[in-house]
């Protein structure tokens, strides 16, 4: 059955997406950002070179399911259930597993970023401690 974003994506196209997705480069973008289409567009381009037809918002759009049932998999985890598991777990795991939950969540935000400068200044402060 295909839903409002087009055909269901096939296992190949999701390990494709996942590889692009694990690319560092991909990933800072990402977290930086919360206007990302450009970013989703190199994601499609980078997708047509292994013959996978997909729009950025597809592209989009799968990302973010992955990114909330992985969510939603690793907090059952967390609070010591086992019965939630997903297909990509452990690719997805190796990509988002180093940020906590709180920059994770933070990238879904319209949160204006704080200056480089206050972060830096709270580090020192800290290791004067």
């Amino acid at each position: 059955v295909a839903n409002e974003g087009g055909k269901h994506w096939t296992v190949n196209e999701v390990r494709a997406l996942i590889r692009i997705w694990s690319d560092k480069n991909i990933q800072q973008q990402l977290e930086g950002t919360v206007r990302n289409k450009k970013i989703f567009e190199q994601v499609a381009a980078r997708l047509q070179k292994f013959g996978i037809d997909r729009d950025w918002k597809q592209c989009r759009t799968k990302y973010k399911n992955l990114k909330h049932e992985y969510k939603s998999v690793k907090s059952a985890q967390d609070s010591g259930s086992t019965s939630k598991s997903m297909k990509f777990f452990n690719e997805l795991d190796a990509i988002l597993g180093h940020c906590t939950m709180e920059q994770a969540s933070k990238s879904d935000n319209d949160e204006s970023e704080r200056p480089p400068e206050w972060t830096e200044a709270k580090s020192e402060k800290d290791s004067l401690g």
